[in-house]
């Protein structure tokens, strides 16, 4: 049986130290069956670690159009999974509270106009090369995300996470101060995650392109980065120096315990299920969710399935309720809210123990408020809500008025998760969900041109800041799916709330703007979420000390093979 935890508050702006504790509630998702310690890993009670040996692990197929292993410009989920483990960050994210933990920085500073952080970092630190971690190769990191941003046109995933960042400079060699143009209260947190990890500047001297395959990049993480094969795959080899600068978070502040991890990418679940089953891989570690079924047949092995959900945005559909489109209409948004089932679609699509969506972020999101209570199934009231809006049903079922149909066009890929389902749970009501699968062309133009009602994405981040690159039309990475997905007014009050969170160094006053953020985009219509976004991992017996990320990517350092 799979529990929820809701997440406390994240503390942001205090000076800290290797001494602060956790103190806020559980954020985990608990992993379904098998024997999981506190940390939600695999193998609590397998004895004493054992130095040594290959852990291999599947993932999903690898990004069919960018190939990037630089953590400053990579989205891809499971390379992010892999970066995490050869480069560390400044900070580190509590899964358990949202709290910022030391890392690479002992401690830090924010000024009180939100301007300037200043981390004081750990001595003695180097790279896996053997070159010092000090302030300069900080600061010359920092600029190293400035001209890439550059270089790629803000194209880069990383730029989201430095949003105002002007410069960074080596205070002493310990001390290192980024200032910026305005407040970014979302700073710290990105400094703790993967598209942040410091990497000895010198790979900055390669292309954006060849350090993507992996050109010229040390971290100073517990393994070193071996190679990257584009669609094949990664190897990560145990780092020859001493390994000194592990997280506050990880047992195991040493070296790391295995010699190497060999990450391959498996197209089919049923071949990656069965390689985890018969002892060929030791983690599956799939995109969408393990199925009920093959949950059974992992656990019916002796092996486990861990589970976490991702934070950041829930798979969410967002409008096109520009002038003249049906979902314009304000009675037809909030008759979709009311038509959706999200705990049935939990249930059909993912099974019986699964985590019910709950808002337009996932519950394990820093300032996650359950919006639960407004996205309760009411047919009967979105009916009615058409009925007062003039949508009569016909003969067929559907619903038009004054000549125009009730039809919504979803576009949709091989990736979309259950959309017959929900045009099953809107054909209820009288609303006709056309589904119109993309082709490849067609993926990267039908945003610009509008030729769509409903669109899904997400955004993957311990930060509800990461909304902003979806509404925010100023910072979206798509302008058109923001510019149609509210009228004018609702997006100058979007960006008025996000600017209350982001730029605000008042903690209450953050976290405020975020839960009426949550409510206004409700209340408004603006998302429809769909469900929560969970990670979900089949665990060899044989594999112990397994735990996820904030970002609920694995962590490497406490794991080991019996």
């Amino acid at each position: 049986m799979t529990t929820i935890r809701r997440p406390g508050r994240p503390t942001r702006r205090r000076t800290t130290s290797a001494l602060a504790l956790a103190a806020a509630g559980v954020l985990l998702l608990a992993g379904c069956g098998g024997d999981s310690d506190a940390s939600g890993g695999s193998g609590g009670d397998g004895g004493e670690p054992v130095k040594g040996g290959t852990l291999n692990v599947s993932f999903f197929p690898d990004n069919p159009t960018f190939k990037c292993v630089d953590p400053f410009q990579v989205y891809w989920i499971e390379h992010r999974t892999v970066i995490r483990n050869w480069a560390d960050s400044l900070t580190d994210q509590d899964p358990e509270t949202g709290e910022i933990k030391p890392w690479l920085a002992e401690s830090w500073e924010v000024s009180d106009d939100g301007l300037t952080y200043t981390f004081h970092l750990k001595d003695g630190v180097t790279f896996s090369n053997g070159e010092p971690l000090d302030a300069q190769a900080v600061a010359d990191n920092a600029q190293g995300w400035i001209d890439t941003v550059k270089a790629t046109n803000g194209a880069a995933y990383g730029a989201s996470y430095i949003l105002g960042l002007q410069s960074a400079k080596a205070v002493d060699p310990a001390t290192v101060e980024f200032d910026f143009t305005t407040p970014n209260s979302s700073f710290l947190q990105a400094s703790s995650t993967t598209n942040l990890a410091i990497i000895d500047p010198t790979a900055y001297a390669e292309t954006p392109e060849d350090r993507c395959l992996g050109k010229g990049l040390f971290g100073s993480g517990a393994f070193t980065l071996d190679h990257y094969t584009p669609d094949k795959e990664v190897v990560l080899k145990k780092r020859d120096t001493p390994y000194t600068s592990a997280s506050s978070l990880v047992d195991n502040q040493g070296d790391a315990y295995l010699d190497e991890v060999k990450f391959d990418y498996v197209a089919e679940d049923s071949v990656r299920v069965g390689n985890l089953t018969s002892g060929v891989i030791d983690i599956a570690w799939p995109r969408n969710p393990i199925t009920p079924e093959d949950q059974e047949v992992i656990k019916a092995s002796g092996a486990t399935v861990e589970s976490r959900s991702l934070p950041g945005v829930s798979y969410t559909q967002f409008a096109n309720a520009s002038a003249g489109r049906v979902l314009s209409d304000p009675a037809v948004r909030h008759a979709i809210l009311k038509a959706t089932d999200v705990k049935t679609y939990a249930e059909t699509i993912f099974g019986p123990d699964y985590p019910v969506v709950a808002g337009p972020f996932d519950a394990t999101t820093p300032y996650f408020k359950d919006e639960s209570d407004k996205l309760a199934y009411d047919p009967d009231g979105a009916e009615q809500l058409l009925d007062d809006a003039g949508w009569k049903v016909g003969d067929d079922g559907y619903r038009s008025k004054d000549g125009q149909a009730l039809k919504i066009v979803l576009p949709v890929t091989q990736f979309s998760a259950g959309p017959e389902l929900l045009q099953d749970q809107l054909k209820q009501v009288g609303i006709n969900l056309e589904l119109h699968t993309l082709t490849t062309a067609e993926q990267s133009t039908y945003l610009t041109a509008g030729d769509y009602d409903l669109t899904q994405t997400y955004f993957t981040r311990a930060d509800p800041g990461a909304l902003q690159f979806i509404l925010n039309p100023d910072l979206s990475n798509s302008k058109a799916l923001a510019n149609n997905a509210a009228s004018p007014e609702q997006i100058a009050r979007i960006k008025e709330l996000f600017a209350q969170a982001v730029q605000s160094t008042d903690d209450d006053q953050t976290a405020q703007a975020y839960a009426d953020l949550q409510d206004y985009l409700v209340d408004e219509a603006i998302v429809f979420p769909i469900f929560e976004r969970v990670q979900t991992a089949g665990v060899s017996a044989g594999v112990h000390g397994f735990a996820f990320t904030s970002e609920s990517f694995l962590r490497l350092n406490d794991l080991w093979k019996s």
